[in-house]
């Protein structure tokens, strides 16, 4: 692996600064669509959610002390079906290190080594890539360097499982060395997903053209780049809007007979819309469907982006309806996108019924959009629809994330 290219790499990652730790997020604006269990009662008539067994204080830290939750949470590990079950696991640490309480991650996935399980790679690697969504790369390494002692074989799964967690704590600083000297300390061969995982690495700090040297690596040992491979280097381009670049792409995709899959085409359909080609993208939308390729609602969401900067409500209204038509539910960014421009339209009637659907859903929508689409049903002497639509959102909190 010490070749030039590697050399030149690892001058671009000595260069990159580590983030650093911050237990503060940005304040978001306020919003509708998800109740507020913290804080508040659900509106009278509200069926009660049912709660997950056997550990939902867990799940939601905010309802009691950390060392509580902690306790139970290790108290609930006795139990091997518990231990099975990944979103007791992940639901808590997310939430842990969300608001900085990080030696309690620490506590109760150290606590997970007590068990047998953890001679079980499968659950080492679970651990490792929940330390990972907490940003806890150190603690991740140090697991990945116990396992042999806690009687677990390290395989390029959990090789990989540490490549992630150091990606997902963006210690991009790190990922060079992981590639280049574990797997020829310990005798691993990094696969495709090993090779996916630093490319995401390289995308994610903006250097595409290190990124996409790592397809002659791959050529070089014998692995064959998937549609995953591809799928982060055609995004990766046409955010940069090196469009050139991801049309060379898609073409090296054939040549290497990866089948393109909806995220590849969904790829594509947005660097055509950010070109303004929106009906090149129509087209596209036609050889997914002649292909068999099932659109998805982020398919959509791309080739709505296009109407929108364009101006042209009535396509949008033509292809939301097309994608309620087949079945896909909208999500809150194809409201995001257009609620509002319907409003700056003056087609409140749409913005009414997108509401409507979107409270339904329990998709998360701005409050300063509901009151923009309840104001301009007034101003329009739609009273009714205005009653309707504040009744509707009535029957959810109105809160803000910090």
């Amino acid at each position: 692996m010490e070749s030039t290219a590697w050399n030149r790499l690892r001058n671009l990652f000595s260069k990159i600064p580590n983030p650093v730790k911050t237990t503060s997020a940005k304040p978001k604006p306020t919003i509708i669509g998800t109740p507020d269990k913290m804080n508040h009662k659900p509106a009278a008539g509200l069926a009660k959610p049912t709660q997950p067994e056997p550990i939902s204080d867990a799940a939601n830290p905010n309802k009691t002390s950390v060392d509580a939750i902690v306790k139970k949470f290790k108290a609930s590990s006795d139990s091997r079906r518990f231990r099975k079950r990944d979103f007791y696991y992940e639901a808590t640490v997310r939430r842990l290190a969300s608001r900085g309480e990080f030696s309690a991650v620490d506590e109760i996935l150290q606590h997970q080594k007590t068990y047998t399980d953890i001679a079980d790679e499968g659950f080492a690697v679970r651990l490792i890539c929940y330390y990972g969504k907490a940003k806890m790369f150190d603690e991740a390494r140090k697991l990945f360097d116990e396992l042999p002692s806690l009687n677990c074989e390290r395989t390029v799964v959990s090789f990989n499982a540490l490549l992630s967690a150091c990606v997902n704590s963006r210690q991009y600083d790190k990922v060079f060395e992981l590639f280049s000297k574990v797997p020829v300390e310990l005798g691993i061969e990094p696969n495709v997903v090993s090779y996916n995982t630093v490319i995401k690495g390289f995308c994610a700090v903006g250097c595409s053209d290190e990124a996409l040297s790592m397809l002659d690596e791959m050529e070089k040992n014998n692995v064959k780049p998937d549609a995953v491979t591809f799928n982060t280097l055609l995004n990766a381009f046409n955010q940069m809007e090196n469009f050139s670049q991801a049309e060379k792409l898609w073409s090296l995709m054939e040549e290497k007979d990866v089948v393109a899959n909806v995220g590849s085409y969904n790829a594509r359909l947005r660097g055509l819309v950010a070109r303004n080609q929106n009906a090149e993208a129509v087209e596209l939308i036609d050889e997914m469907r002649a292909k068999g390729v099932a659109l998805d609602v982020f398919s959509y969401n791309a080739l709505l982006k296009g109407f929108v900067d364009d101006g042209n409500l009535e396509e949008a209204k033509r292809w939301y309806w097309n994608m309620i038509e087949h079945g896909l539910k909208p999500d809150k960014a194809t409201f995001g996108m257009l609620v509002p421009f319907a409003c700056d339209k003056d087609d409140f009637e749409f913005a009414f019924e997108m509401c409507k659907k979107a409270i339904k859903t329990n998709q998360k929508v701005y409050q300063s959009v509901v009151q923009m689409v309840i104001d301009g049903l007034v101003l329009r002497s739609k009273d009714d629809e205005a009653e309707i639509l504040k009744k509707m959102a009535s029957t959810f909190v109105f809160r803000k994330l910090n």
